[in-house]
């Protein structure tokens, strides 16, 4: 059940290129308003995991400070995003017995209950633990059993854990810039609440989110996540690629990415020639300091890693079970899916129907910073709106654990649904 909450709220992305913060008020009708946000460049995250804490602290208190400006507001505690320590899924299914009466209140306690007692993960902490679904006598797909007739009624649990040390270093650094976490939200689930239609989480679709250190994926299906997972592989590699196979320092090869990058070629790339600065060179203003290059060679070094990047995405879905033909739906965000080409290539690879999310429409969320690469923020924005019910507290402090068994294998859930 959720819980609608209103006032002041605060939400925080770390990623490998950026951090982003974001300060909304939110009324008593759920009407989101996006008072002020900041984001600042950060050296100190690969893959979403703190690698300077140092330099993690400083690009967040920047881009806090830079929110609370605009906002006119000071903040204490924040929402975050998570996607290191290796996020993984697990699915918990747990039945009791109801006798053939109506399912009350009590049983759905009592079921969840049960769920809750199961949970195990070892030394990794708990993101996330809901029920997807529920059953009755075998029925998949109730979403609200109470008032219904059953003998048996079961739950299906979602359980998201991470490994812990990412996950605590991550909330030593927002704490030195004197914030506390209130929760971590699972960054692909949160793209996808900022990107999916209602429609698309119904039915069931794939989120995409193209970091810069990594490529998250989120399932939906039944208006639930029921699967995520985390590729370490990003659009920062892309990036990385072009600077060794032309020489060239990293920031100017993130820039010839952005301003000429391509997943497909055309006609004139052979004839287009880009000036390209070389290693030790363009600092010291020689007239031979930059080289030229035509923009098909650019090109040839971008596709590969983009395949290789899509096809580890294709893999992923099919052994997560979002891979028969009812599963044809995969929406790619993140600053890594503007690059232009991608939705045709990704359709190729993938053999899905594939579109570019961008988060909803808010009110106070200016042009530039309402494409994919804020889908993060946007939709952690959306988390704290609709409060979903959690089965557990999924701050850093809970013990609370998940099974390891075959009844907590996520594949066999998705395949019956999909």
């Amino acid at each position: 059940m959720n819980v609608p909450r209103e006032g002041l709220i605060a939400v925080l992305d770390v990623g490998s290129s950026k951090v982003a913060c974001f300060i909304a008020r939110i009324d008593g009708a759920g009407t989101i308003d996006v008072l002020g946000l900041g984001h600042r460049v950060c050296h100190g995250v690969r893959a979403g995991a703190v690698v300077d804490i140092a330099d993690a602290e400083r690009a967040i208190r920047a881009a806090v400070q830079q929110a609370e400006t605009l906002a006119g507001e000071t903040i204490d505690q924040v929402t975050v995003s998570l996607s290191a320590g290796k996020l993984d899924s697990q699915v918990i299914e747990m039945e009791v017995d109801i006798s053939g009466h109506r399912v009350e209140e009590a049983d759905i306690t009592r079921v969840l209950n049960e769920a809750r007692s199961g949970i195990d993960p070892g030394d990794r902490i708990v993101v996330h633990a809901y029920p997807a679904c529920y059953s009755i006598d075998g029925s998949y797909g109730v979403k609200a059993p109470v008032g219904l007739f059953g003998e048996k009624l079961a739950v299906t649990m979602h359980v998201v854990t991470a490994a812990a040390g990412p996950v605590r270093n991550l909330e030593s650094a927002i704490q030195r810039a004197h914030l506390s976490v209130s929760r971590f939200v699972a960054s692909p689930y949160a793209s996808g609440l900022a990107t999916l239609v209602e429609d698309e989480r119904e039915l069931g679709a794939a989120v995409v989110d193209m970091g810069a250190g990594s490529t998250q994926i989120a399932v939906f299906a039944a208006g639930a996540m029921v699967h995520v997972d985390v590729l370490p592989v990003g659009a920062g590699h892309i990036t990385q690629d072009i600077a060794r196979g032309l020489m060239t320092p990293v920031d100017h090869a993130e820039r010839l990415k952005t301003y000429y990058g391509s997943v497909m070629a055309s006609a004139t790339d052979d004839r287009e020639m880009i000036d390209v600065p070389q290693l030790g060179e363009y600092e010291r203003d020689e007239e031979d300091g930059s080289n030229v290059f035509p923009r098909s060679v650019l090109t040839g070094i971008i596709r590969p890693r983009v395949e290789e990047t899509l096809e580890l995405v294709r893999d992923r879905l099919a052994a997560s079970g979002f891979g028969g033909a009812d599963a044809q739906r995969v929406v790619l965000t993140g600053g890594g899916a503007q690059m232009p080409g991608l939705r045709d290539l990704a359709q190729k690879i993938l053999e899905k129907n594939v579109r570019i999310g961008r988060p909803r429409s808010m009110a106070g969320l200016a042009d530039a910073t309402a494409g994919p690469a804020f889908a993060t923020c946007a939709g952690l924005l959306l988390y704290e709106r609709h409060a979903p019910f959690e089965a557990m507290d999924q701050r850093i402090a809970d013990t609370s654990r998940v099974p390891q068994g075959p009844i907590a294998r996520v594949g066999r859930w998705l395949r019956e649904n999909f």
